[in-house]
């Protein structure tokens, strides 16, 4: 009306696309992981073997020799029937990871609403770590970055690289907090436990960091995890109420997580890439021990079970017609049975 003309669709979409230097703008703000200086691993804690931390952790012979070897010998999830006669971990007499209260919704119907394989086109596992872009500011965002990983599951390198980017990149700043507490306070001490969590989260924040590690690595017998699913769960909705979410990233550096419903479980909840250091080790360990096969090198099972865990999660959202990393993380689109809210 104002032109006195009808105006076509590409010539709207193409004022709209040259308004602003967009791609300037990405260029100066998109932050790539690989493109950052390898930083050396940290050490775990030289008093708790590796057997103690899979202990702690819950592992068992199913975990490692039906689930994890097949992951990391052909880079895919491990086939078994359908169907299961255990009882759900409510009802069950053995103690159960908190990821198992847990079950994933899927769209009930005869066509999947994505087909992840032959649909991989639209499908992405790209995730990006740091402050959220605020679409009303978009002068603002063109000085605010954020780090672009190919993939949520992170080895330690890649870790170390986002524990240690406040020293090449003056725009952001990482901090870790434990997420162990002492053990000599006991199950009742873990509530005061999330709440002080949760505290040192929000200062974090307020303090100008815009990458929180949730990081249980202290374990130890004078130290007890909180499950990475409740302290990730805690500090994200803690910072939703305080309105600080969108200003800091979440990365989970836990020895927990070792399939693909639990790397599910941590997204669905705000977890932006996740670290299984302890799967890694396992992994190693076995491959040292012969339990893999020896024509698949060290770096190559790890690069195997992160391709592996990488497919399971599209095919986890794909059942919900969800194309993205970036739309499933902190979706929540999960029923828990068996829980006290």
């Amino acid at each position: 009306l104002e032109k006195g003309r009808i105006v076509s669709d590409e010539e709207i979409k193409s004022e709209i696309a040259t308004r602003h230097p967009y791609k300037s703008w990405l260029a100066n703000t998109q932050l790539i992981l690989e493109d950052l200086k390898p930083v050396e691993p940290r050490a775990l804690r030289r008093d708790v073997s590796l057997l103690d931390r899979q202990q702690a952790f819950g592992f068992t012979q199913e975990d490692t020799k039906l689930l994890m070897s097949p992951m990391a010998t052909t880079g895919q999830e491990a086939v078994g029937s359908m169907g299961t006669d255990t009882p759900i971990s409510a009802m069950s007499d053995r103690s159960k990871l908190l990821y198992t209260y847990f079950k994933q919704n899927f769209a009930q119907v005869t066509n999947p609403p994505i087909d992840p394989i032959r649909e991989e086109l639209v499908m992405s596992l790209v995730s990006f770590i740091g402050p959220r872009p605020n679409i009303f500011d978009l002068v603002g965002n063109s000085r605010r970055k954020r780090l672009e990983v190919r993939q949520p599951i992170l080895t330690n390198g890649d870790l170390e690289k986002i524990r240690s980017i406040g020293h090449t990149e003056d725009r952001f700043d990482t901090k870790t907090i434990d997420i162990t507490y002492a053990s000599n306070e006991g199950a009742a001490g873990m509530q005061g436990a999330i709440d002080r969590l949760c505290e040192r989260a929000e200062a974090a924040v307020a303090g100008g960091y815009n990458i929180i590690i949730l990081s249980d690595r202290q374990l130890g017998p004078d130290r007890i995890a909180i499950p990475a699913l409740l302290a990730t769960a805690a500090v994200h909705h803690h910072l939703i109420r305080k309105g600080l979410r969108t200003s800091v990233g979440l990365v989970v550096e836990s020895g927990e997580p070792r399939e693909v419903h639990h790397f599910c479980c941590l997204a669905g909840y705000g977890a932006e890439a996740i670290n299984p250091y302890l799967a890694f080790d396992t992994l190693l360990d076995m491959h040292k021990r012969g339990e893999l096969p020896a024509e698949v090198d060290a770096n190559e099972v790890v690069s195997r079970y992160i391709k592996s865990i990488g497919k399971g999660i599209l095919k986890v959202m794909s059942k919900m017609g969800i194309s993205t990393y970036q739309s499933y993380c902190g979706a929540q689109i999960f029923d828990a049975i068996g829980l006290k809210t």
